[in-house]
């Protein structure tokens, strides 16, 4: 999609500016848990997210970056089978 992400050392998840606090903003979360012996991870990518929830919460305890999506960075809809499908291909490859 020609969207350029980045990892953040200081902050957990997919970020794009990473490296300029100011305009940083994420757009995909990471987790990861464990409990009972049993480890779990995801993620969240927001893809046509109605980013305006955001405005009610403090996502991932950050007040000085923002939260993006595709549909922002790109200025259209994005299909989300579309990602799906590209997903599923990428991990496959892992």
């Amino acid at each position: 999609y020609g969207i350029a992400a980045e990892k953040d050392e200081k902050a957990m998840g997919v970020w794009i500016d990473a490296q300029r606090p100011a305009k940083a903003r994420k757009i995909c979360a990471i987790g990861v848990r464990t409990s009972r012996f049993v480890t779990m991870h995801g993620l969240a990518l927001n893809v046509n997210t109605d980013l305006a929830y955001f405005n009610y919460i403090n996502p991932c305890g950050f007040t000085d970056r923002g939260v993006t999506s595709m549909q922002k960075e790109l200025g259209r809809e994005v299909d989300f089978e579309e990602v799906t499908y590209r997903m599923k291909a990428a991990f496959s490859d892992v």
